[in-house]
């Protein structure tokens, strides 16, 4: 009767993992979903030069940095995929909301910039979930953000 119990718990803490979870994950999608479209007419390109056809005022380092945490229930489906191996699904829009919040956060640090040249993104593994501890993934973007002294949108072409 108590393993019965055990399983029971261990079920409902899985559902309220996944639920909680989705939750999260659905609301922080659809703030980036906004914050993006805020954004989109600010370039972020791989680039390290940029033929400018006007004066830059100001270029600065933008920097976005994000820890973002597994919820449990992908941890637990993660333990799963290591037994039988394979692609770990549940981890791809961990990585994929740490790095577009990332190139957000960058954007956000320099808000007043026309365009966002030589853009990086670097990722880093807090703890790998070992024991009690929980897994977490750092994404830091980071490039050149140019202002244009007359204050017009982009206007050039990208050289490299």
């Amino acid at each position: 009767m108590e393993s019965l119990f055990g399983l029971f718990v261990v079920v409902v803490l899985l559902v309220v993992g996944f639920s909680f979870g989705r939750l999260a994950e659905s609301r922080h999608y659809a703030s980036i979903k906004q914050r993006e479209a805020d954004t989109l007419n600010v370039p972020a390109v791989t680039c390290r030069r940029w033929e400018l056809e006007r004066p830059i005022a100001e270029a600065s380092l933008a920097v976005g940095s994000v820890v973002v945490s597994v919820d449990y229930f992908k941890r637990f489906l993660t333990g799963l995929r290591k037994v039988f191996g394979g692609e770990l699904h549940s981890y791809a829009s961990l990585i994929d909301r740490g790095r577009r919040e990332a190139l957000l956060r960058m954007k956000e640090s320099c808000p007043d910039a026309h365009l966002f040249l030589n853009c990086r993104l670097e990722t880093s593994s807090i703890s790998k979930g070992q024991g009690d501890s929980v897994a977490c993934v750092e994404v830091l973007a980071y490039g050149t953000a140019i202002r244009f002294a007359d204050g017009d949108a982009v206007r050039s072409q990208a050289t490299d």
